[in-house]
C-alpha cells in the first residue's frame, strides 16, 4: 500500500500494533529502489497476514522523509508494537532481505509465549525446552494456583537464570513459620511490593538459618530483576538488602 504523511500514522504506526508493518522509502528517480520494490514486495507478500508492506514516497511526502532521517535510500524501516525495530538502506542481496523479513515474524513459540495462557505456555516448552521466559511465565501461573511440586519441576531447567531462581527460592521460604515471611509472602501475592520488600528484606536481616537467608536473598533478587531498576522500589531495597548481608 502507498502511505502518505496523512496516513502513516494509521496505515504503519497503529497497525503495526495488530502485524509487522515493513516500509520502503523511494523515490521514482532511485534505480536501486525500482530493483528492490518488486523483490520486497514479493518477498513480503510470501508472508501474509504476519507481514505488509507500506511504500513512502519521500519525493511526495518530505516529512516522514525527515522524521524517519532519510539520507540515503532505498530505506526499509520494520515497525511493530508502534515502533521502529529494524532497518536496512540500500539494495541488499536476496538472502540478507529473506533473513531481515525472517527476524521479523515472530516463531510459533513466540506467538504461544505471547499468548500468555497455561496451555500456550506448556506447549511453548514442549516445542522448546530452552525457552525460560516460558518456563517463569509458566512458573507464576503455578505458583498463583498453588501447585508448588509442578512449578518447581518447570522452573528447575532455567535455574540460572535470576528470576527463576528467585520464583525457586520463594517455593522453598514457603515452609518457614517465621512471621515477617509469611508477611512478606502475603505481600507478595498482592503485588504489595512496599510490605512485601520491608518484611521480606528484615527476615533476611534477622535470620539464623543459612540457608533461608539465602533463599530470602535469591528470592528478592529474582523480584528485583522482575519489575526492573526503574521501579520506584527496588534501588533503595536492593541496598537494604546488600547491608543484610554485610
Amino acid at each position: 500500500m502507498d502511505v502518505t504523511e496523512a496516513t502513516f500514522q494509521q496505515d504503519v504506526i497503529e497497525r503495526s500494533h495488530e502485524v509487522t508493518v515493513v516500509v520502503d522509502f523511494w523515490a521514482e528517480w532511485c534505480g536501486p529502489c525500482r530493483q528492490l520494490g518488486p523483490l520486497i514486495e514479493a518477498a513480503v507478500g510470501r508472508r501474509t497476514p504476519d507481514m505488509v508492506l507500506a511504500k513512502v514516497d519521500i519525493d511526495s511526502n518530505p516529512g516522514l522523509a525527515r522524521r524517519f532521517q532519510i539520507l540515503s535510500i532505498p530505506a526499509v524501516k520494520a515497525f511493530r508494537g508502534g515502533q521502529m525495530v529494524e532497518e536496512f538502506v540500500g539494495l541488499v542481496g536476496h538472502d540478507r532481505m529473506e533473513a531481515f523479513l525472517d527476524a521479523l515474524v515472530p516463531s510459533k513459540v513466540d506467538a504461544l509465549i505471547e499468548a500468555g495462557d497455561e496451555d500456550s505456555l506448556r506447549e511453548a516448552i514442549v516445542r522448546d525446552a530452552g525457552r525460560t521466559d516460558a518456563r517463569i511465565a509458566l512458573g507464576h501461573i503455578l505458583l498463583h494456583h498453588r501447585d508448588l511440586e509442578e512449578a518447581a519441576v518447570v522452573l528447575n531447567p532455567a535455574s540460572h537464570d535470576p528470576i527463576a531462581a528467585g520464583l525457586l527460592a520463594r517455593i522453598r521460604v514457603m515452609g518457614s513459620d517465621l512471621p515477617d515471611v509469611q508477611s512478606g509472602l502475603a505481600a507478595v501475592e498482592r503485588e504489595d511490593w512496599q510490605q512485601a520488600f520491608a518484611s521480606l528484606v528484615d527476615a533476611a536481616t534477622t535470620a539464623t538459618d543459612r540457608v533461608l537467608k539465602d533463599d530470602l536473598r535469591k528470592m528478592l533478587i529474582g523480584q528485583f530483576r522482575e519489575l526492573g531498576d526503574t521501579h520506584p522500589l527496588v534501588p533503595d531495597y536492593r541496598k537494604k538488602l546488600s547491608r543484610a548481608f554485610h
